[in-house]
């Protein structure tokens, strides 16, 4: 089993920040994840989905760092700690310019990078930034292609909905493969399906223990009628705090757990990451 730390509390601070990524790959976790919001818009009536409330938690000045700026930060404190975003909201982005950003970190940090992608839930800051959002869903299978064909080709060209370019080189590629492994986010069947069709690795954004095991199946399931290799695909799902939790989601075929830091201090955060290690990691 495969631990990870989620900066659910932003921890933006250059000297926090860094003393966090050193503080977790000491401790024995294989991995940091981080999430993505460009901005927050004052008011939205979009329904947050994993709160009751249906609003996001947190105060109004929470520093949402950019997730790839934040990773190249901690890729230079730490030497082994993958690095992860838990989630990119990848319809938002131009696939070409993301292509080159991640490619780049991934030479950096010696190949330690983990490209978690989600569709995104906030129509309001879709709108702000101009981008569409009810074909979210679509634009984030052919940009995951993009993506791939980037990273893989020497002379790279696409034809798609949305995307079409004639040969392109893009260097540096990444690090150690054709491709920095993808993990596609979100709880939603279509995300599981997604997760099976194009992913490396699927994480279900859920604590529910019978939703993780039909959503695991489902990704499972899609990838064999793709002709995949279901077992290739990593799971990766939250909510152990203890030996039991832990021994539960492995046997629902959990590859990875992430544990969310819940502040609200870095120093509460260095408690947490130091007894997780102690009580869990260090018992397995």
């Amino acid at each position: 089993m495969k631990f990870g730390i989620v900066n659910t509390i932003f921890v933006s601070e250059p000297d926090e920040a860094a003393a966090l990524g050193v503080l977790v790959e000491q401790a024995g976790f294989e991995s940091i994840w981080t999430v993505e919001h460009v901005v927050i818009p004052v008011q939205y009536e979009s329904r947050y989905p994993y709160a009751r409330s249906g609003k996001m938690p947190g105060r109004e000045e929470t520093p949402l760092a950019d997730p790839l700026i934040w990773l190249t930060w901690l890729a230079a404190h730490t030497t082994t700690l993958k690095l992860a975003t838990g989630v990119l909201i990848l319809p938002q982005r131009n696939p070409l310019i993301l292509a080159k950003e991640v490619a780049t970190l991934d030479r950096l940090s010696g190949g330690r990078v983990m490209l978690g992608v989600g569709v995104g839930w906030l129509k309001e800051e879709f709108d702000a930034l101009g981008a569409e959002f009810s074909n979210r869903g679509a634009r984030t299978d052919e940009y995951i292609s993009v993506l791939r064909e980037l990273w893989a080709e020497r002379e790279a060209s696409f034809r798609g909905r949305w995307i079409d370019f004639d040969p392109v080189r893009m260097f540096p590629k990444p690090d150690n493969t054709t491709s920095v492994p993808i993990h596609v986010g979100g709880h939603s069947p279509a995300a599981a399906r997604r997760a099976g069709r194009l992913g490396d690795g699927y994480y279900p954004t859920t604590t529910d223990l019978t939703e993780l095991a039909s959503r695991f199946a489902l990704a499972r399931s899609t990838a064999q009628e793709a002709g995949r290799d279901p077992d290739a695909i990593e799971m990766t799902c939250a909510g152990a705090r203890d030996l039991a939790g832990v021994e539960q989601r492995a046997e629902l075929g959990a590859d990875r757990i992430l544990i969310p830091l819940l502040g609200p201090t870095i120093e509460d955060c260095k408690r947490q990451v130091g007894e997780f290690a102690e009580q869990v990691i260090g018992k397995l």
